[in-house]
Order: C-alpha cells, then sequence, then structure tokens
C-alpha cells in the first residue's frame, strides 16, 4: 500500500483492513516519528480527495460500483 487511493480501491473489492509497510519504513528513516505522521497524513489526504472525487461518503460505504 503506496497511495490513499490505493487504500480505497482494496477497500472497494472487500478488504476490512490493508496494511503499510514499506512508505513507514522510508518515513521513519527519514524523519523519525514526525516522518511517519507525515507519511499517514499524506495517505489519509489521498484516501480522502478520492472519495470526494468518487462520491464516497465513508470508507465503510465504498462498493464496487466505484472500480467501474
Amino acid at each position: 500500500m503506496r497511495y490513499g487511493h490505493d487504500v480505497l480501491k482494496l477497500v472497494a473489492m472487500g478488504a476490512n483492513a490493508v496494511l503499510v509497510g514499506r512508505p513507514l519504513i522510508r518515513g521513519a528513516f527519514g524523519g523519525g516519528k514526525d516522518g511517519v505522521a507525515l507519511i499517514l497524513n499524506k495517505m489519509k489526504d489521498e484516501l480522502i480527495v478520492s472519495m470526494t472525487l468518487t462520491g464516497t461518503p465513508s470508507v465503510a460505504a465504498a462498493g464496487k460500483q466505484i472500480l467501474a
């Protein structure tokens, strides 16, 4: 998982959770706690933009119709 829109896609396909690995490691090595927070906030912002563009009111409401 690298981008917020990936989270939305996987949830729309039926995932209950997603894992974020490599980006958090890069954030931790590059900036410690602040670097991890930066990465997570960036992914959250990307997720919100993706939800807005697809008209999805909440992550729980993401369905396969947004993948078409």
